[in-house]
């Protein structure tokens, strides 16, 4: 199709919000460019679009390797026990006695559970082992996206020799 974006989500194309918005930011190496979306539907696993001034197989073609990104504001309500994978990052992690164990860099993926990637503070990225708390209930016990803090069940010993 002529101009037509492949978009592969990383959740279910199905439940993607790319679909219902009539803007995308695409970021990639050398571009940061606002696409007026003028169709966007599912197409066997993957999100197929029509961007305004996009009009043949090499203008999207160029956009290729291109994150999509839409305004936050277009995100649905997170229920009460679920977190966008963004928002804890930055956050303080503590245990139940106080102890900081780091702050979140990032939140991935890795198997059955996404995991909290902690820093500890004033570290460079990269300086130490990753340190990885699964974000389960067990070990999370408490999120508090307004405070910037989570309380977990860990311990700083247990990356000890790691």
């Amino acid at each position: 199709m002529r101009g037509w974006l492949r978009i592969v989500p990383f959740n279910d194309s199905r439940d993607s919000i790319l679909t219902g918005q009539p803007r995308w930011w695409l970021h990639g190496p050398g571009i940061c460019r606002l696409l007026e979306i003028e169709q966007a539907r599912v197409h066997v696993g993957e999100i197929v679009a029509k961007a305004s001034g996009l009009d043949d197989r090499d203008s999207a073609e160029a956009l290729e390797g291109c994150e999509v990104l839409v305004s936050r504001a277009a995100f649905p309500g997170a229920a009460p026990d679920e977190v966008y994978w963004v928002d804890p990052v930055g956050c303080s992690v503590r245990n139940p006695a106080g102890e900081l164990l780091g702050v979140v860099a990032a939140v991935e993926e890795f198997g059955a559970d996404p995991v909290l990637r902690l820093e500890s503070p004033g570290e460079a990225p990269g300086g130490q082992p990753a340190r990885l708390i699964p974000l389960v209930p067990a070990c999370v016990l408490e999120v508090d996206l307004p405070g910037r803090r989570i309380v977990a069940d860990w311990q700083a010993d247990y990356w000890e020799g790691s």
